[in-house]
């Protein structure tokens, strides 16, 4: 069941920082749509990191993302997340992948923003100056040595930041934001839930045997049995369901489309028969038809979905076209800041301070 498949994997993202889990590698990161053109790492600036078209990203630029990234996770969750890893990946590099793809995303959009003749205006480019020595100045003297950034610099990568967000916002600025109750409404279910799978060392669903299918397809009877006879649902859960969570709030689109179209069909306090996914044997009772908070807030889930899919839709029509270069040998060399005295943390909330 796709829902439940999703639990499993925010579980291990949450382990992970919220953080993708897995990564294709760098130069995928800068190849990320496939058909865009890869040219060999020769020819780099001493301290360049990579190129996309006429546009280029430099070791400081990447410091500064990194070690702010760093510092936000750290403040969070403690200096000892940076021991876990994952399929033999650190989190530290994982936290590398996600700087390298959201720098290289920013520059396509700056490249975006000519496409569409889009530019800051003078008060947003001075906006950016006043961000840049607000952070500058937040900077203590180690910092701003091994960071190696200085503040005309600062005041590009704002210039960047907030041009990528208006390129953003005119790619979306056609999205109706008028979304029905119906198409939003999100509902809240119990169920019963009886296996018909193990798994197996690797973790890897394995199907059940005929006969034990049958037999759980009999346990599911008797337990239907037993609820049309009158026994208390919530206490059948208990004895009978092999499901961790006993009851689920979801909109159309998120669960299996078979247990989705049986609860969504039931009223009140009404229980389905006995419902068949990839998972088991369900039995579903209806707690809320709607639940007006939630509709709600999956309508802001519901837009902004809708404004990720357009935009998303353009952007990587225009970066199929694209020349991309990594500088694979600095790359490598590229790492966390190791040292007591660099804290610095607040790029990314002095831009939002400046420009809000």
């Amino acid at each position: 069941m796709k829902y439940f498949y999703n639990k499993y994997i925010i579980k291990l993202l949450v382990v992970l920082l919220a953080v993708i889990v897995t990564t294709t590698g760098c130069r995928d990161k800068l190849n990320e749509h496939g058909s865009t053109k890869i040219v060999l790492t020769t020819g780099f600036d001493k301290d360049e990191i990579f190129r996309i078209d006429k546009t280029s990203c430099k070791l400081p630029e990447v410091m500064v993302y990194l070690t702010n990234s760093k510092n936000q996770y750290e403040q969070a969750l403690g200096s000892q997340i940076w021991e876990t890893s994952y399929e033999g990946e650190t989190l530290e590099e994982n936290v590398k992948e996600i700087v390298l793809a959201r720098i290289a995303r920013i520059k396509a959009m700056n490249l975006l923003a000519e496409k569409y003749g889009i530019s800051l205006s003078e008060e947003e480019t001075s906006r950016a100056a006043m961000a840049a020595s607000q952070y500058y100045e937040s900077l203590n003297d180690k910092e701003r040595e091994l960071i190696n950034v200085d503040e005309k610099l600062l005041c590009t990568m704002y210039e960047e930041y907030a041009l990528a967000g208006k390129v953003y916002e005119y790619l979306i600025a056609d999205i109706n934001p008028e979304i029905s109750d119906d198409e939003a409404r999100i509902i809240t279910v119990q169920h019963i839930l009886i296996k018909t799978y193990s798994l197996n060392e690797a973790g890897e669903h394995v199907p059940y045997s005929d006969e034990a299918k049958r037999e759980a397809y009999r346990k599911a009877r008797e337990a239907l049995k037993r609820i049309q006879d009158g026994e208390d649902f919530t206490g059948l859960i208990a004895e009978y369901s092999e499901d961790s969570n006993s009851s689920y709030s979801f909109g159309k689109g998120t669960m299996d489309a078979a247990f989705e179209d049986a609860a969504f069909n039931l009223g009140t306090d009404e229980i389905s028969d006995i419902v068949e996914t990839e998972h088991g044997y369900h039995i579903i009772k209806c707690i809320s038809t709607f639940d007006r908070d939630e509709t709600d807030r999956n309508k802001v889930r519901i837009v902004e979905q809708r404004r990720k899919e357009v935009f998303n839709e353009e952007y990587s029509g225009f970066v199929e076209g694209l020349t991309r270069s990594l500088n694979e040998k600095l790359w490598e060399t590229v790492g966390f800041i190791d040292d007591a005295e660099v804290t610095t943390s607040s790029f990314f909330e002095v831009f939002q301070e400046v420009f809000d």
